[in-house]
């Protein structure tokens, strides 16, 4: 059953492909119909340093920040950041940080973990595949498509065969 609205907390280090998973997912929410609003703290990611980001989408979306117990979702790249972003999960919310270990082995180029993390989220939500396909073609290069894409649907297989068996 779909929810009116749907709050996602990313979180890693610089370099790790937050900003880009959020605008992905940004971009799937935009193209599936949904009003959304998104949000970033760069901070010092640009040095390896923290970054989060935040993306929310549905009906009565006015505001692209999250409070403490408002996600639904928390999705963190580095096992650093879980505890330092736990506190927006809502008591509910689905936390995907047992997904990180995963996700890292099934991939041989570290910068693809955020595109198989995209894949795990994905699972979860209700944006179909031709939405997925459009905002796989405005976010990244042709060059580096196919591969992230392959990637993605691999992971969301994975992870919808994990949540219903």
């Amino acid at each position: 059953m779909k929810k009116a609205q749907y709050n996602i907390t990313f979180g890693g280090i610089g370099g790790q492909g937050i900003i880009k998973a959020s605008e992905l997912l940004g971009w799937a929410a935009l193209y599936e119909g949904y009003p959304v609003k998104k949000s970033e703290v760069h901070g010092m990611s640009q040095r390896g340093g923290s970054g989060e980001s935040h993306v929310r989408f549905g009906k009565g979306v006015f505001s692209p920040l999250l409070g403490a117990g408002q996600a639904d979702f928390l999705l963190c790249f580095h096992a650093d950041e879980h505890e330092r972003l736990a506190e927006f999960l809502k008591d509910d919310g689905v936390d995907l940080f047992e997904w990180l270990d995963k996700a890292a082995a099934m991939i041989d180029n570290p910068k693809m973990l955020n595109t198989a993390l995209m894949g795990v989220l994905a699972a979860y939500l209700p944006i179909r595949q031709p939405s997925w396909d459009k905002a796989f073609e405005t976010v990244f290069p042709e060059k580096i498509r196919q591969r992230n894409i392959e990637i993605f649907n691999q992971a969301r297989h994975m992870a919808q065969t994990a949540i219903n068996p």
